[in-house]
């Protein structure tokens, strides 16, 4: 058993190197999210499937999510960040191949081992979390996320950099250049040090150890009103960032465009969280919860008021500073949820739930572009928005009913 002085001994030291590796390892989905859709449209047998290796790269973060929450609740938290970042590796190798052999299947089996990159990337805020105290957590899971920020400038410049360096091989060499900054990131993460769980190095499993059941901790209220609020905000990001460099260039725009869209959109995404957990801290998750929806809902409306680049681009930075709030300030919810020994599952089963729900709706994405448009897809995005404003006022009732009683 660790004492609480040394479980906080290298958090100054955890806390930078896994936002050095957010910055480095976040370009992945920056790359895929900037490149997939339109890769998927020169390769695809048919223009419906165009968003599909996006959607699997989805599925991919789904489908490691859990295997990843195992591997570091066994093992410890850096084994599962080397584990993660060899699959970087590997989808910057298979893309790039798919793309010089034409292969639409093998694209898609890239991105799905880049979906597994990328659900241990977003396990980092957890980790930060995990080597602070309590009273620092939502600040340093916040911190964690704003390397994102140099993410966002790296994915699209590497994008607009390398695509055309290999004609007519168009992207290979971003997909390359992709593999080589994980692995950069794995060398930084080599260096953390995070105590491992008390489940793995407990020599005896007991109850203590174990935690509650996990249909306990499920039947939490305030468990589904975290797993709601992120799922719908990575839903929605996901949902319209899939469509939009296809739709940017459906409507004439150029693909610079789209990757400076893009970019300013993943910016947009982490700028925030530079003080996004003093807000929680400050006026309290739900809040900032709130803000961000409300922020995903302009950004669908003013998507549906003209198809230029200045529509795009700031449904797409709106878009962005609502998925900050919205996810960030339900991740801080979820550190609410369990116990220490319980955290890697509890938290890699949000994950899994928020991914798999985003699968879903980017499968519909791109077939709803390519079938109605542009309009239709930003239209669809308001039913999920309806449904957890839904869940937040019953949350909200059965708290002031508790209070009352």
């Amino acid at each position: 058993m660790h004492s609480d002085d040394s479980l906080y001994t290298h958090a100054s030291g955890n806390v930078a190197r896994l936002t050095i590796a957010q910055a480095l390892a976040g370009a992945n989905s920056t790359v895929v999210y900037a490149t997939g859709s339109i890769v998927g449209d020169a390769l695809a047998p048919n223009r419906a499937l165009a968003t599909l290796p996006i959607s699997i790269f989805v599925v991919g973060m789904a489908a490691c999510s859990l295997p990843a929450g195992v591997v570091a609740q066994r093992f410890g938290r850096r084994a599962a960040f080397l584990l993660g970042t060899g699959c970087g590796v590997l989808v910057g190798l298979l893309a790039a191949l798919a793309v010089v052999l034409g292969s639409f299947a093998l694209f898609c089996t890239a991105m799905f081992f880049g979906g597994a990159y990328a659900a241990v990337v977003l396990s980092f805020r957890f980790s930060a979390a995990d080597c602070v105290p309590p009273d620092r957590r939502a600040r340093a899971l916040s911190f964690v996320m704003a390397g994102g920020v140099v993410a966002g400038v790296i994915g699209p410049q590497l994008v607009n950099v390398t695509m055309n360096l290999w004609t007519p091989h168009t992207f290979a060499v971003t997909f390359l250049a992709q593999g080589a900054v994980a692995v950069l990131a794995a060398l930084v993460l080599s260096g953390v040090r995070i105590p491992l769980p008390v489940s793995a190095s407990a020599s005896v499993r007991t109850a203590a150890t174990v935690g509650r059941p996990m249909r306990e901790i499920v039947r939490q209220p305030l468990f589904v009103t975290a797993v709601s609020c992120a799922a719908v905000s990575y839903l929605l990001m996901n949902f319209l960032m899939t469509a939009a460099p296809l739709a940017m260039q459906m409507c004439g725009l150029t693909q610079k465009s789209a990757n400076l869209g893009i970019q300013w959109h993943v910016i947009a995404m982490y700028a925030p969280s530079f003080f996004t957990g003093r807000l929680i801290a400050r006026f309290g998750a739900q809040r900032v919860v709130v803000t961000g929806l409300t922020l995903i809902g302009c950004a669908a409306a003013i998507g549906l008021a003209g198809v230029d680049v200045a529509h795009f681009w700031l449904t797409l930075i709106l878009l962005g500073l609502g998925w900050n709030f919205g996810f960030v300030g339900a991740s801080a919810l979820v550190l609410e949820c369990h116990r220490p020994e319980e955290k890697a599952r509890v938290q890699s089963l949000n994950d899994f739930i928020v991914f798999g729900t985003i699968a879903v709706g980017s499968f519909l994405s791109g077939g709803l572009l390519t079938a109605y448009g542009w309009s239709a897809v930003l239209g669809v995005s308001f039913v999920p928005l309806a449904l957890v404003i839904c869940v937040l006022a019953y949350s909200a009732a059965t708290r002031r009913g508790g209070m009352a009683a």
